[in-house]
């Protein structure tokens, strides 16, 4: 790894220009975080939290190939700092950079349980499982200060309404007492991301992620009280975590996950800079070996915006990436069914009727 300019405890190493600003918010030091990462010195990486207040939370979703109709995002950025986030682009909507401001930006929307329940409770409103996370994760860090997620659960389970989570972080077991009780309605299922067996790789492409044994046994725990599991193994990104695929299968397999999907991933936007930049100063020796693998799945682009294509890449890397895939369903994943949630209660008690039950 080339130690220049290289900021600990980050993803992104640079801050890109934001294409719909000509001015771009400057990082505050308001809020001192802790550093989190074992060896991380104090500097000024800190992170902040800034309050905003949306007029609406459930976001319809409109792209086919996503495989969600709603989504609920508490937070917009996100801590982790998964270097290869697809919602990275969304923080120049809000004058902020893809990159480093992504993860030391965090916006709040605290109001997003009382949105919630208004959203639910609306007469029109027909139940679907809206889900949380579609953008970024629920339960980064910021979670354990503002417990948004928490209450949105809480809303969730007195309207007996189905709910999503998808969420790398074993933050996500604080909830099991409310996750159980939706479960005894059908009404939850969580979606683990596990990228790869490998600390040092977490440590350098998820770096204030949960570490991999805790995301296993969170798998494991969630399975042992009957809560369905699906695990994200996503993205694949060539030369970096794709040789992984069957061992991954097989360890979330091993833990309880009732099923598994994956992405080819592509760097969208200001993502391809981003990533670029990144894995010369992390993995100098196969950086271009592994963009020219990303270019490959993509007719020779980082990138594919077409629907149906995008997430799944093309050409023979990409076609070796789904047929291992194949092969660990069929080794891992027989007769292994992830349920579809519970939709008919939840009109019952938006209208009050809890006597019928």
């Amino acid at each position: 790894m080339s130690t220049e300019q290289f900021t600990k405890g980050r993803g992104a190493q640079q801050n890109p220009h934001n294409r719909f600003s000509k001015q771009m918010y400057e990082m505050r030091d308001d809020f001192l975080e802790f550093c989190r990462l074992e060896g991380e010195e104090p500097e000024d990486n800190q992170t902040q939290y800034i309050p905003i207040f949306p007029k609406s939370i459930v976001n319809k979703v409109d792209s086919p190939d996503v495989g969600m109709s709603y989504s609920l995002n508490p937070y917009q950025g996100c801590e982790h700092g998964c270097v290869y986030c697809y919602a990275r682009n969304t923080h120049e909507y809000w004058g902020f950079s893809a990159g480093q401001d992504f993860e030391r930006s965090i916006l709040v929307k605290q109001a997003a349980p009382e949105l919630l329940e208004v959203k639910i409770r609306n007469k029109k409103w027909k139940a679907a499982t809206i889900v949380l996370s579609g953008n970024t994760d629920c339960y980064q860090p910021a979670e354990q200060q503002f417990k948004i997620t928490r209450k949105c659960l809480e809303v969730f389970l007195k309207y007996r309404h189905p709910v999503g989570i998808i969420t790398k972080n074993a933050l996500v077991l604080r909830d099991l007492d409310i996750l159980k009780e939706l479960n005894n309605h059908g009404l939850v299922g969580v979606h683990i991301s596990v990228t790869s067996l490998s600390e040092k790789t977490r440590r350098i492409l998820e770096p204030r992620t949960t570490t991999i044994k805790k995301r296993l046994q969170t798998i494991k725990t969630l399975s042992e009280n009957n809560i369905p599991v699906n695990a994200m193994l996503a993205p694949i990104i060539p030369g970096i975590n794709s040789h992984e695929l069957l061992p991954l299968a097989k360890a979330v397999a091993d833990h309880g996950a009732r099923s598994f999907g994956l992405t080819v991933v592509r760097l969208n936007g200001a993502i391809g800079q981003i990533f670029t930049d990144w894995i010369h100063k992390t993995m100098p020796d196969r950086a271009e070996k592994v963009l020219h693998q990303i270019q490959e799945c993509h007719g020779g682009s980082l990138n594919d915006s077409r629907f149906g294509v995008r997430s799944i890449g093309e050409g023979k890397l990409a076609e070796q990436i789904h047929s291992m895939a194949q092969l660990a369903k069929q080794r891992y994943f027989k007769d292994r069914v992830f349920p579809k949630l519970n939709t008919e209660l939840h009109q019952h008690y938006k209208d009050g009727q809890l006597k019928l039950f």
